[in-house]
């Protein structure tokens, strides 16, 4: 065991501009992961677990969703760089044990960066923060448990309480989980989906029938033409890059998309390869559409004016599978081109050319993520990027398909196992047969209405298995003051995060075991299985012995919540379960469709694939019984004068909200985060200069709040007229909770209207007219923000 340095937290002074990178991936992605995995891990435990990730008989990856290859076809070294990051976050030998927590107190724990809270270490016992208490202390679980449950057993509804998940969380906690909270009496469940690919979700259930990518690994590698949008390959899934290199040494052709070209859209140095350690590496995109925030369902439109008018178009799919298209093809051909050329900030030509891409293929895979779906319009979007594949019959066939790219690792297992605020009323039907009650059927809380709900004291009680709960949800300091009116908040973690430290009256940590961990129960060994972006279910083992004996794994601790709280109402085997994981395993295979024979799949090399009815026999569940074109009016986002448009984050030195460091390399930037990457003409017509310290505002119509950020550095930076960036979870105050897409409810984070102002003195505040504006408590790293370099 071993302590990180309590001291110095990092200084923003430190930050340096550098020139944008041209490839991803080569021998600093090598260089850094190994740097990274040997301090926190030492020479041991490195060799223990990259050698064991993503292999048939180790551990799958606790980062991105990524599928991967076949068992025959897999790299002794199957991690990327931020696997790597990740994997060392979990299984460093640093610990916060209860002394650390008897020296410092939660308001000098909150006073510290992100960064620095996560390089405290593994947490090693449970701890409870009591009423009007300055620090955490110990507890022992068993009376862990009895608070926990006697506070929920004191609500006066089971609607009172708010039941979070992570998309980290393994099949079987999920599933125990959700079957919990429903015996409990709530569909509460709202998880991290709501904020990233609910839109995703939602589009997909609704023009094809389920929510899903139709897509399996073999079909990247043998498309003849990939479309990139909304999304940066290289740092948010960049094992991806490898299936893109071996779909261009196929012949395929890649279009990208993306305000930003990153540099996971340019060129992959593949370090498994002599080109790519010492070479040139792969050219990735043939080309690139710069387009400006929120353009996307514009263009799509345009594509699709465009096969319209070309007549490129799968007419014998079209008339056997769908309905809607007659209605579509009128909608796309009245197309308004100056509308379309405004709004994408891209000239009709550089359209017309991208379009040829679309007609010339026969095979097209269209890949996403965030980029589109943040947006008001995201539900639109999606249906207009499944309205192209249906045209032109790119559903049900080898090297084609929708394939949006999850960006947590088991997020779509979990919602596989029930992890949704408005489950199908078959799972619950299955759900009431398998263990005779009968669970609720209104529809619970998603994410963002869990924030009202707290907000509004509709709800007194949260927990939360896993995640960064204050830090992921938009608009910090509303979600913050919600979790605060709570009479408990909950966590179940690893390590210490901001979460922690917004605390209802009482509040637990509950540390658990990691993917790295071993699992040994009652019966023995365990292991847990997990689902990746193509529907792909596969098994899990950690190869360590904890990081302390008083971990409980993440179905111990849900069953034993289900214990102290419902006890042994409806005779479920909550013991049972937790003994032996198979025993949960075998009620998924008689509830979750698709699942039949779990046990004996799941333990195969590679496990099973899901059924997906649109990929596997052209078959659409949906209300007609047919894909559905969608008609979408195009909406453009109004940016009153002196304002821009902000899409919020990440850095290649971070996942989700945990923050490994400082080096966003590919985009040039050392040593800080708080930047601001702004078009040249932009800076110069708002009256700034590259490198001006400024204060971020939004004004929410909604409320009339002025949501303020402060802090941040101009970066002159190559993104289009009006589209600026910046990382999250350091711009989340700026996007109002009302703000949300329409259809999915998900946080509008590429869309955030934004003004700015220049920085006054020393500590930040700014003068004139911006008053009323909240303390920015997410800065926590800068104490001289004028010393930039």
């Amino acid at each position: 065991m071993r302590h990180h340095d309590e001291g110095r937290d990092h200084d923003e002074a430190d930050l340096e501009i550098r020139p944008q990178e041209d490839h991803a991936a080569g021998p600093t992605a090598v260089a850094v992961s190994m740097k990274r995995s040997l301090e926190h891990m030492g020479m041991r435990r490195t060799a223990e677990t990259l050698l064991r990730l993503n292999q048939a008989e180790g551990f799958d990856c606790m980062s991105c969703a990524w599928p991967d290859p076949d068992p025959g076809h897999r790299h002794k070294a199957e991690f990327c760089e931020n696997g790597a990051k990740a994997v060392a976050e979990e299984a460093t030998r640093s610990r916060a044990t209860p002394e650390f927590f008897a020296r410092h107190s939660i308001a000098d724990l909150d006073s510290h960066s992100e960064h620095w809270l996560g390089q405290q270490g593994r947490i090693t016992h449970p701890m409870v923060k009591r009423p009007g208490a300055t620090h955490y202390e110990p507890i022992d679980w068993d009376d862990a448990f009895a608070l926990i449950g006697g506070q929920l057993k004191a609500l006066d509804s089971p609607d009172e309480a708010i039941f979070y998940t992570s998309g980290r969380a393994s099949n079987e906690a999920a599933f125990a989980y959700q079957l919990f909270v429903r015996a409990f009496g709530t569909n509460n469940l709202p998880d991290c989906s709501n904020m990233c690919h609910e839109s995703t979700s939602i589009a997909l259930q609704e023009s094809i029938g389920i929510g899903k990518a139709s897509v399996v690994m073999e079909d990247v590698y043998d498309a003849k033409l990939i479309v990139l949008q909304g999304q940066n390959p290289g740092t948010n899934h960049p094992r991806m890059l490898s299936a893109l290199e071996k779909a261009k040494q196929n012949g395929a052709k890649i279009l990208s998309i993306n305000p930003l070209r990153e540099a996971g859209l340019v060129n992959f140095k593949n370090p498994q390869t002599p080109r790519g350690m010492v070479g040139s590496g792969t050219d990735l995109s043939d080309m690139h559409l710069p387009i400006a925030l929120n353009g996307d369902l514009a263009l799509l439109q345009a594509f699709g004016s465009l096969l319209v008018e070309w007549d490129a178009l799968d007419h014998a799919f079209i008339d056997q599978y769908t309905i809607g298209f007659e209605s579509w093809k009128q909608h796309v051909a009245a197309v308004d081109w100056d509308v379309v050329t405004e709004t994408t900030g891209l000239s009709r030509e550089q359209i017309t050319d991208a379009a040829t891409l679309l007609r010339d293929s026969d095979a097209t895979v269209y890949c996403w993520a965030m980029g589109l779906t943040q947006h008001r319009n995201s539900v639109a979007i999606i249906k207009e990027i499944t309205n192209l594949a249906l045209a032109q019959g790119n559903i049900g066939k080898r090297g084609a398909g929708l394939f949006p790219v999850r960006g947590h690792s088991n997020v779509q297992g979990d919602r596989t196992m029930g992890i949704w605020e408005r489950p199908p009323g078959h799972f619950l039907d299955a759900l009431q047969k398998e263990f005779r009650f009968d669970p609720p059927r209104a529809n619970g809380y998603d994410t963002v209405d869990s924030i009202r709900a707290m907000r509004d004291g509709k709800a007194h009680f949260f927990l939360g298995l896993g995640g960064n709960f204050v830090q992921a949800a938009p608009d910090t300091e509303v979600t913050a003051a919600a979790l605060r009116k709570t009479r408990m908040t909950v966590h179940i973690s690893t390590k210490i995060n901001r979460s922690h430290l917004v605390c209802g009256e009482t509040a637990l940590i509950l540390p658990t075991k990691g993917r790295t961990e071993k699992d040994v129960q009652a019966s023995g060994p365990q292991f847990v299985s997990v689902e990746d972006s193509t529907c792909s279910v596969h098994a899990s083992r950690g190869p360590l012995d904890p990081a302390s004996p008083h971990l409980e794994s993440e179905v111990g601790i849900v069953t034993r919540i289900a214990e102290a709280t419902i006890g042994d109402r409806y005779g479920i085997d909550w013991k049972g379960m937790r003994e032996n994981y198979a025993n949960i395993r075998l009620h998924i295979s008689r509830v979750v469709p698709g699942c039949e024979g779990y046990e004996v799949n799941v333990r195969r090399p590679g496990g099973f694939i899901l059924p997906h009815p649109p990929r596997d026999s052209r078959t659409f569940e949906t209300r007609s019984g047919r894909a559905e074109f969608a008609v979408s009016p195009i909406e453009v986002v109004q940016v009153p004068p002196g304002h821009v448009i902000l899409q919020t984050l990440r850095s290649h030195d971070q996942f989700n909200t945990t923050i490994y460091g400082y080096s966003d390399r590919y985009r040039g930037i050392e040593g800080g985060r708080r930047v601001i990457f702004m078009h040249r003409d932009d800076i110069a017509a708002l009256g700034f200069d590259d490198g001006d310290m400024v204060d971020l505002f939004t004004r929410w119509d909604a409320d009339e709040r002025v949501r303020c950020a402060q802090n941040f550095r101009i970066v002159e930076y190559d993104t289009p007229r009006g589209s600026a960036a910046a990382y999250y979870p350091e711009t989340n105050p700026l996007v109002p909770l009302d703000s949300t897409a329409l259809g999915s409810n998900c946080p509008t984070s590429k869309s955030v209207v934004i003004s700015l102002a220049r920085t006054k003195g020393r500590d930040g505040n700014q003068a004139g007219d911006q008053d009323e504006v909240g303390a920015d408590w997410t800065h926590k790293t800068d104490p001289e923000p004028h010393h930039l370099s």
